[in-house]
């Protein structure tokens, strides 16, 4: 896929501005957005990838659009997982309702900057080495096998990661809220307010989590472009999605499986991408044999939405049954 550099930039100049812009609003009218508001702001970020989506089908092929389609549900999926941890965060440095907003989208920021970075490291890596898939495959089940079997989370079982504890020890700080400020002056000395902690560990735990989504979404597509285009798109709605479903999430009890099963449907197609690619000495003599199956980005696709689809029915059919028992004991 041949993206010119002004298309790049262009794509990235857009973005900028518009966070900016938002992030500017955000802190000049802090307040807690309305169910109305979250749908409104969430259909434009959908519509806007699927309008980007169709528009890669027209212009690239539709091959590149089904990469980006596959791309984007993978993310924005793992991204509604995040929100869970999102919420403990939230909960724990008793944020106020009305500056979560600034606080999530601050952290969004940072986590795109960061996901920027790993993908152009992850995209020279693959570009050098293609043997690095079969590191991203073994990693990616290994991560479904344990969100297969690590059970439910609890609110107390969240830490802060070791950089946030290190900022926390390190400088300075005052337990009072000064607003949206990061900053303040404590009797003449300068601090680091609790917004800028909830900041720091709403994305650099977004990072954490990258570690799982940026191998995921290459096994999809090698494209460096559209792996960065699907995660501004699904890291873009995650702040309305917040609002908007954060009590419904409790009613997904099966989320954790299903993205088990995505990890390591996307891990067995990333190791089927490496044998496939990769010469294998003890092959006769070492000669480039494509010998593996590669699964096709359609039937990727066609996993990805069944495997979201079957997670989301059977997650509302078990809760409304346990509802349901609850009231009749």
């Amino acid at each position: 896929m041949n993206v010119p550099v002004w298309v790049w930039i262009l794509s990235v100049g857009i973005t900028v501005a518009f966070l900016i812009f938002d992030v500017i609003h955000m802190a000049r009218h802090p307040h807690t957005p309305s169910m109305k508001e979250c749908l409104r702001y969430l259909a434009f970020y959908v519509g806007a990838a699927v309008v980007f989506g169709i528009g890669v089908w027209v212009l690239a092929g539709h091959d590149f659009g089904l990469q980006f389609f596959a791309g984007w549900l993978t993310e924005y999926s793992l991204s509604v997982d995040n929100l869970f941890i999102f919420l403990i965060i939230m909960s724990k440095f008793a944020v106020p309702e009305k500056l979560q907003q600034t606080a999530l989208m601050i952290g969004i920021m940072i986590a795109l900057v960061l996901r920027g970075i790993f993908i152009a490291i992850g995209a020279s890596l693959i570009n050098q080495f293609a043997w690095v898939f079969y590191l991203f495959g073994a990693f990616l089940i290994y991560t479904a096998v344990k969100l297969a079997f690590e059970g439910e989370s609890d609110d107390d079982e969240y830490e802060d990661n070791a950089f946030t504890r290190w900022v926390a020890s390190r400088f300075p700080a005052t337990q009072e809220w000064q607003g949206t400020k990061l900053f303040a002056r404590v009797d003449g000395s300068r601090v680091i307010t609790p917004m800028f902690l909830v900041i720091l560990a709403l994305g650099t735990t977004d990072l954490l989590f990258a570690l799982d989504s940026i191998p995921a979404i290459f096994g999809l597509t090698k494209e460096p472009f559209l792996v960065l285009m699907a995660n501004i798109f699904a890291l873009m709605g995650l702040r309305q999605l917040y609002f908007l479903i954060g009590g419904l999430l409790k009613k997904l009890v099966y989320l954790g499986l299903g993205l088990a099963v995505l990890l390591a449907f996307i891990g067995i197609k990333l190791i089927l991408h490496a044998m496939h690619e990769n010469t294998l000495p003890f092959v006769n003599g070492g000669e480039h044999i494509e010998w593996a199956p590669e699964i096709p980005i359609g039937v990727s696709l066609g996993m990805i939405v069944l495997i979201l689809g079957v997670t989301t029915v059977a997650s509302l059919w078990r809760t409304r049954r346990d509802e349901r028992t609850g009231s009749e004991a």
